[in-house]
């Protein structure tokens, strides 16, 4: 049975589709089988995957609207697979803004991923979903699907502050549409140990979220920033950079976590 996560968090810029990308990437690498769901019109993660979103011909919003399913829709990149961090992904284009207006009038309309992801169940042991940075009905679909929200965060004072709605919003999702929601863990991101503030508001989300913080710590690093322009996650661009490294030490904390679950 395949652990379905989110990777979330209404602020923007944060980094959740590059670790969205890198921690699929780290995951493959370290033996997992991985689907990654790109929820976001803007097509990044797809991009970032190597699969050249308009040359798609099916998408997430084929699954959504129930015209295609799962196992027709997803695809692989030979980049990946040649750097041995082969994942299927479930991509995105601009057409996937429609989507947001034809749920609204659809039966089931915040449950169509959850339903789409059943037929593929077995096929994996890690689906992430990349979310846009909003609360919206593609947000809600996600949130819906998964067992847990896995937040990246850069360590500011604003931060904080998103964090906070974000945790409500959980709980409103947690009581009144996905009993087994919660939060896996918060992921520190763009970190740097030079800058006091960073290092005061990491002590302050480990003293307040305890052993909700995981343990790696991604730094800063230009060569994950510059990936994306290749079309390949970190983890694959540059395997020996500090980030590719970090992302695939969270890869195996991810796997060591989710079985103590």
């Amino acid at each position: 049975m395949a652990k379905i996560f989110c990777v979330a968090n209404q602020k923007g810029g944060v980094g959740k589709t590059t670790t969205t990308v890198n921690l699929a990437a780290g995951l493959a690498k370290v033996g997992q089988r991985v689907l990654m769901i790109d929820l976001d019109p803007q097509g990044n993660a797809t991009m970032g995957s190597g699969v050249d979103k308009r040359k798609l011909e099916l998408t997430i919003y084929d699954v959504l609207i129930e015209s295609a399913s799962v196992k027709e829709a997803r695809v692989q990149s030979d980049k990946l697979i040649e750097a041995g961090c082969g994942y299927d992904i479930l991509g995105a284009n601009r057409e996937l803004s429609g989507a947001e207006i034809e749920l609204v009038t659809l039966e089931r309309r915040e449950k169509r991923l959850k339903q789409a992801l059943t037929e593929v169940d077995a096929d994996y042991d890690f689906i992430l979903i990349d979310c846009p940075p909003s609360l919206s009905m593609l947000t809600l679909n996600g949130l819906c699907s998964a067992h847990g929200v896995i937040v990246p965060m850069q360590c500011e004072y604003f931060a904080l502050e998103g964090l906070t709605d974000l945790v409500n919003t959980i709980k409103q999702v947690h009581a009144n549409l996905n009993k087994d929601l919660s939060i896996i863990g918060l992921l520190r991101v763009m970190f740097d140990p030079r800058i006091t503030l960073q290092q005061q508001v990491s002590e302050q989300l480990k003293a307040h979220f305890g052993g909700k913080v995981f343990n790696t710590v991604i730094p800063r690093n230009v060569r994950l920033a510059e990936a994306p322009s290749y079309g390949v996650p970190g983890v694959v661009f540059d395997p020996a950079s500090k980030g590719a490294q970090a992302f695939v030490a969270f890869a195996q904390e991810m796997v060591e976590r989710i079985d103590k679950l």
